[in-house]
């Protein structure tokens, strides 16, 4: 992952646990990094609510931009299956960006997906070479990735996703800061930065009502509205998912199943 100059104030070079947004902020919380440190992606609806589900059935998950004209090539030379848009997916009875896609039995024979996606999946594609372990977060998980990352020696870096304006810019997410927060609490307060400390906040302001929230929130209601509202149930199952999605050279895998084949 390419890099300006980033000031190391932007990075919140100065703590241990930071919070940033997007892939900008993705490049300015891994400038610098050194062995040991990890970045956490999140991107609560959908792409990492998606990941967990997968690589819990013990899916490998190869993270990818959106709209790359390549991508079934991609996932051809890998031995994958292209996942599709939500829509898309939805009309072809296929593995998709929709979390309930991977729910059927229609998954027990996939041993691999290219699960594009154009915040979560493009973020984690470009931080494979940035010199960081990458884990995927989103709240089916974040507890027991919390808990996974208070053995990390270096920094923990967690990128909320966000979506995008119809522009292109960034639009900051409430599902993912409050994905962030999840993840941020269960990994403990000692050295987070204020950033860090907001998304916590945030996180305990819904945590009563994690359903109501997300299906409240602007992207929540805008799944609903297109026929998807399962996903944001799904999204809102809190610490059910025991799975820690590691990048382990170009897929995702479960920490606890890589650690049992290294044995």
């Amino acid at each position: 992952m390419t890099s300006g100059e980033v000031p190391a104030h932007h990075g919140q070079a100065a703590y241990a646990r930071r919070l940033d947004w997007g892939p900008a902020g993705a490049r300015a919380l891994v400038a610098g990094a050194r062995p040991g440190d990890v970045a956490v992606v999140v991107d609560v609806l959908s792409f990492t609510t998606t990941l967990s589900l997968a690589v819990e059935r013990g899916i490998d998950v190869y993270p990818y931009p959106w709209a790359i004209a390549d991508a079934a090539s991609y996932a051809e030379q890998r031995g994958a299956v292209l996942a599709r848009g939500r829509r898309a997916g939805l009309d072809a009875g296929a593995v998709s960006l929709s979390p309930a896609s991977f729910l059927g039995h229609d998954v027990e024979g996939i041993a691999r997906v290219v699960l594009p996606s154009p915040n979560g999946s493009s973020i984690a594609f470009a931080l494979a070479g940035a010199g960081v372990s990458v884990v995927g977060a989103s709240l089916r998980n974040a507890a027991v990735v919390g808990r996974w990352l208070r053995g990390v020696s270096g920094h923990v870096s967690v990128v909320a996703a966000g979506e995008r304006w119809p522009d292109g810019s960034l639009r900051p997410a409430a599902e993912d800061l409050w994905g962030a927060g999840a993840v941020l609490s269960a990994l403990g307060p000692r050295g987070a930065s204020p950033e860090a400390g907001l998304a916590v906040a945030s996180y305990d302001a819904v945590r009563g009502d994690l359903a109501a929230a997300l299906h409240d929130c602007a992207s929540g209601r805008e799944l609903a509205a297109a026929g998807f509202a399962r996903d944001v149930d799904l999204a809102a199952e809190a610490d059910t998912s025991p799975a820690v999605p590691v990048l382990r050279g170009e897929a995702f895998v479960d920490a606890g199943r890589q650690a049992s084949q290294d044995a």
